[in-house]
């Protein structure tokens, strides 16, 4: 069992758009991060990540998120899965759970014009 507080989280700013809060897990097949996101992320084009499968629940707010070029409305409670190679952006005004499988690395992760 491990429980990592919120004080350990490791901040960054993806963007102007979206704050992350990451999670170290120390794990490599499933890691966590909470982002807030005001705006879009990323700020233009797409993102894709090679390996992990994403999953995104929505704590609070609404917006959308656009899969391979399908737009999906999304609100609070709403829970949205990413397969590995798809190509999708979020935005709104929203603050998403993102747990990943396996663990997120940089390495794996793309963004596309």
């Amino acid at each position: 069992m491990k429980i990592i507080r919120k004080c350990e989280a490791q901040v960054f700013r993806a963007n102007d758009a979206c704050l992350i809060y990451e999670y170290p897990m120390g794990y490599e097949d499933i890691n966590g991060a909470v982002a807030k996101i005001a705006g879009r992320y990323p700020s233009a084009g797409s993102t894709v990540n090679e390996v992990c499968r994403e999953l995104g629940y929505v704590i609070e707010g609404a917006g959308k998120v656009v899969i391979n070029g399908r737009q999906l409305p999304i609100q609070e409670g709403d829970l949205v899965a990413i397969d590995p190679g798809e190509k999708f952006y979020w935005e709104g005004d929203m603050v998403l759970f993102l747990p990943c499988t396996p663990a997120w690395d940089p390495k794996q992760h793309k963004f596309i014009k």
